[in-house]
């Protein structure tokens, strides 16, 4: 399975990264029933950190395709990364083992993406930061290249008035 399909089918809810019960129910190729028993008969693994289901709101608001009778009678579970793993012990057969290891890669490639993203960040906020420190030393040089250009022009200015002053006094 392609970790591009599994990044597709992870949310951001409630602040977290989840997955939905009908979504692993299709990549372990069981259905969403089976899926939602098993984790009722081991509630007890699945704390409100590793999975909780969603309301009304948020589904609607998150606009998940629905079933085929055109709606839900009963609200997904969403699972974190950490609900997920606990799946692999609740689900125990070969496809879940191997769909667990690849949602828990596809979990750690988004974590690898995040802080390349963070990383890159960083640095243009050092370099932006090292800009604006050479703006202000250009600008100190602009400054100073100008005052002595002014006081260049001052001068050759007052040497040119010297020279076309009106003469006193004796003349040849």
């Amino acid at each position: 399975m392609k970790v591009e399909v599994i990044h597709n089918k992870i949310h951001k809810i409630r602040g977290e990264k989840v997955m939905l019960d009908f979504d692993l129910a299709e990549l372990y190729q069981t259905e969403t029933k089976y899926l939602k028993r098993a984790v009722k008969a081991n509630i007890k693994r699945f704390p409100k950190d590793f999975m909780f289901e969603l309301t009304k709101e948020e589904f609607l608001r998150c606009n998940f395709s629905t079933s085929k009778r055109g709606g839900t009678r009963y609200m997904p579970f969403a699972f974190t990364e950490h609900g997920i793993t606990m799946l692999a012990a609740v689900l125990n057969s070969d496809k879940a083992i191997e769909m667990n290891i690849a949602i828990v890669r596809a979990f750690i490639s988004l974590k690898k993406l995040a802080n390349k993203s963070l990383t890159t960040l960083n640095l243009i906020k050092e370099l932006k930061e090292r800009i604006d420190e050479h703006d202000t030393q250009l600008s100190s040089i602009y400054d100073a290249i100008e005052n002595l250009l002014d006081k260049k022009t001052d001068e050759e200015l007052k040497q040119k008035q010297w020279e076309e002053r009106q003469r006193i006094g004796f003349k040849k």
